[in-house]
């Protein structure tokens, strides 16, 4: 029986990436090699048709939270002024960031379960004088969708650059790339794009990367470095080739299937059964359907079931689900549709959550 990833990455993956990944043996120092690194980054900029004289993709081996070290510590130049917008463990770990590497910066915190107030943002913006903006997109503590298109907005209006966290939004939500004030974001090959781990990247604004800082905070994690070595095709480190060799083929699939919008849709359409199975059996969502994103939900624990019941049921039948961070440990779980799930696989799961929470 096929075991299913409902966690929110990595993600079960095709037959075909997985046939990809170990389809050759590649030494990153030659051409065959560098005709597929050129492929993968172009390829990461059409999935939101972004214009390669304006935009690049960079890659980096290691998780989202690498490219999201790189991109903050890259592109705050030493006399940035950063805010950091938190409302969960992925906004509190943008903060622990900058404070590992000594950026100034100020926040506006929430609690996990609440929605940016951006009445209070704006105030933060009006007095502090703040160069850079960093936030979540999609803050999976909770399954929350922040309206970055109105941070972003935001930041238009008091001349600040946005930083995104995209890590769990890229290539299933809407990125605002159209706005001037979004500089970077920072993601993952092995999330919404169906690839797997050990390879990140960050997609930034040309001009942001021409003030970027200088001298480097760090090596390996300057992306102008790694930027000017792979437009010369070339790596300064050692890359994951095989995690390349998955993307390239992930990346073939996802526009095989009709791109970001078709992937938003098939997993809006896979969460809303998972949700209606669920209420069937009085599971409520911590979240309301408008506040959650399409990738991942998150459901409250009913009386008398504990996370270790539920998923080990799901796990005997299957399926891995996870559980909630920090203080929501024993109040809630979390489930994301991501991934390659097919009918068949729905099927199962239906009902298998029918079983564990019937019982």
């Amino acid at each position: 029986m096929r075991c299913i990833l409902l966690n929110p990455g990595p993600v079960s993956i095709s037959d075909g990436v997985r046939k990809a990944a170990v389809s050759d043996d590649l030494c990153h120092r030659e051409p065959e090699y560098f005709t597929l690194q050129d492929r993968v980054r172009s390829g990461l900029l059409k999935v939101y048709a972004l214009d390669p004289a304006e935009w690049t993709a960079i890659l980096l081996g290691g998780s989202g939270t690498t490219a999201l070290e790189a991109m903050l510590s890259s592109l705050a130049p030493r006399d940035a002024r950063l805010l950091v917008v938190e409302n969960g463990v992925y906004g509190e770990r943008i903060s622990r960031i900058a404070e590992i590497h000594g950026l100034d910066y100020s926040t506006v915190d929430h609690e996990w379960t609440d929605a940016i107030d951006f009445d209070r943002v704006e105030k933060a913006l009006v007095q502090g004088a703040f160069t850079h903006v960093a936030a979540v997109h999609h803050e999976t503590t909770t399954g929350r969708l922040n309206d970055v298109k109105w941070l972003a907005g935001l930041c238009e209006q008091y001349g600040a650059e946005l930083l995104l966290d995209a890590v769990s939004s890229f290539g299933a939500e809407d990125v605002p790339f159209e706005s001037p004030a979004l500089a970077a974001c920072a993601a993952t090959a092995n999330k919404c794009l169906h690839g797997i781990p050990g390879l990140c990247f960050a997609v930034c604004r040309k001009s942001a990367m021409q003030k970027a800082v200088d001298p480097p905070r760090s090596l390996y994690l300057h992306l102008p470095l790694w930027a000017a070595k792979q437009d010369q095709q070339g790596t300064p480190f050692t890359p994951p080739v095989n995690s390349l060799l998955a993307l390239n083929k992930a990346l073939a699939e996802l526009a095989q299937q009709g791109g970001w919008r078709a992937r938003h849709a098939q997993y809006t359409n896979l969460a809303g059964q998972v949700r209606r199975e669920l209420s069937r059996h009085g599971v409520q969502p911590l979240l309301s359907v408008g506040e959650s994103s399409c990738v991942l939900n998150a459901y409250r624990l009913p009386q008398g079931k504990t996370y270790e019941t539920v998923h080990d049921g799901l796990k005997h039948r299957g399926f891995v689900i996870y559980a909630g961070q920090g203080s929501l440990v024993a109040e809630m779980f979390r489930i994301s549709t991501m991934g390659d799930i097919g009918p068949y696989d729905m099927e199962r799961l239906l009902a298998s959550l029918s079983s564990v929470f019937s019982a």
